[in-house]
């Protein structure tokens, strides 16, 4: 176990070398490998130098990096950069979404990749790692101006994907409108009507019902999974749930469908805590049709509902708590927070939310804690369903596209849990998800060779 462990923190060194000023990177490999050396003692091919096999799956199989320019409407040119990175293909088709947002660098990028090779493998379909974005911000930007935007991203995309080979989504700032901009631009590149190389597009034309609400209702599910464990339901608990865009909503909306109350919503500049619970179709009408801030959502709520300037929602007690809006945003004084408060699970439906203090902290205190790789894979479920049926040009029914996911959530938590137990860390989901979705990749990557 020693020389285990000596040799991953060796190797993270090493790639902390050579790949400077990527925080994000280095805290999405360190979170894995720290979990990694009872798999290296249960199965030494793994940790067998001559193949290097962790070596090859923290390198990324391919990093594209491009000029993206466009004309806003008053006829300035504006130059932002793209970024795909297709990290891992052991498994099926790099798969993962595109974010557009001023913080989005190739590290940024890295990080989301690298946590997607092993998101995608603990929902046992056939997809592999890859992420991509731009630092382009689509806030503030009309209609048209976002289309350009996505036209000129997309001339340079097209060459790298395709429905067999890289099948991007959405994530942060690439909702419906751009998907659908980009989809529009592909298909004018190629003279081919692939629907399977995008996902998250119009149900009308090519998209998988629930995929909008995936992410959020799958984050739910796993939370109610965590609880069902303990002998408790979501059945009557309190939540606090952070961001006001697509995951948050839905998350909003499915605790709302079990049961329980949410009380919190977030932007950048503040939360709104709402003592009769969040109002979904009013916040869907100011973020989504207005596209405006959660602030308005208060001043239209009346008085149960307050804005609260420059703070974060884990200050309000409550007993579950869903981390739905972006990387490091739940830090070790919130978690402290919310342990005092008595949270009984928190589960991450954003992207490595929880920074790796807050999350020592939520796990020695007993919380059931949900990292981002298992809990919010059902946006990833639903687009791999979403492959399946442009594959078959078939349209499955909202019904049934619910209960796939539903049962993929409830796999995703088994196996975590099962995994963690048999590594001798029982209730413990970090190590039992990383060492789940690395035992998956790891063996199809023996079994293809040193490429």
């Amino acid at each position: 176990m020693k020389d285990s462990k000596d040799r991953l923190e060796a190797l993270r060194a090493e790639i902390e070398r050579r790949n400077p000023a990527q925080p994000e990177f280095h805290q999405a490999v360190r979170e894995v490998l720290e979990t990694l050396a009872p798999v290296f003692t249960a199965r030494p091919e793994y940790a067998d130098p001559a193949v290097a096999l962790v070596e090859r799956l923290t390198e990324p199989e391919r990093q594209i990096v491009f000029r993206v320019p466009w004309q806003d409407d008053r006829g300035r040119v504006h130059v932002n950069r793209g970024y795909r990175v297709e990290f891992n293909s052991a498994l099926g088709p790099y798969k993962g979404g595109l974010r557009f947002h001023p913080s989005v660098d190739i590290g940024v990028v890295k990080f989301l990749g690298f946590e997607q090779i092993f998101k995608n493998a603990l929902t046992g379909l056939g997809i592999g790692g890859g992420k991509g974005g731009s630092d382009f911000d689509p806030r503030g930007r009309s209609d048209a101006e976002v289309m350009r935007f996505c036209q000129s991203f997309m001339t340079e995309l097209h060459r790298h994907i395709g429905e067999h080979t890289d099948v991007p989504a959405g994530d942060i700032g690439v909702g419906g409108r751009e998907i659908g901009y980009l989809f529009g631009q592909y298909r004018r590149i190629t003279n081919r009507w692939e629907a399977g190389v995008l996902t998250g597009k119009g149900q009308g034309w090519g998209g998988s019902a629930i995929r909008p609400q995936a992410t959020g209702y799958g984050s739910v599910l796993f939370a109610a999974e965590m609880l069902k464990v303990r002998g408790e339901s979501l059945d009557g608990l309190t939540a606090v749930v952070s961001g006001s865009g697509n995951v948050a909503q839905y998350t909003i909306e499915k605790l709302q469908q079990l049961g329980a109350n949410p009380l919190t919503c977030s932007d950048s500049q503040g939360y709104v805590v709402d003592e009769k619970g969040i109002d979904l179709a009013l916040l869907q009408q100011v973020k989504e049709v207005e596209r405006g801030r959660v602030m308005q959502y208060a001043e239209r709520r009346g008085a149960s509902a307050r804005f609260v300037p420059a703070r974060r929602v884990w200050e309000v007690p409550a007993d579950i708590a869903f981390p739905s809006a972006t990387q490091n945003e739940l830090d070790a004084q919130d978690a402290r927070t919310l342990v005092a408060a008595g949270v009984k699970a928190v589960s991450e439906g954003a992207n490595m939310p929880t920074t790796p203090e807050a999350v020592r902290i939520l796990q020695q205190a007993g919380v059931a804690f949900g990292p981002g790789k298992a809990a919010n894979a059902g946006g990833v479920a639903v687009s791999a369903l979403e492959m399946s049926q442009n594959a078959g040009r078939v349209a499955w029914s909202a019904q049934r596209v619910e209960e796939e996911l539903a049962a993929i959530m409830r796999s995703i938590h088994a196996v975590a849990h099962e995994t963690a137990e048999r590594y001798g860390a029982p209730g413990d989901y970090v190590t039992g998800a990383n060492i789940a979705g690395f035992e998956r990749v790891a063996d199809a990557m023996l079994a293809q060779g040193v490429i």
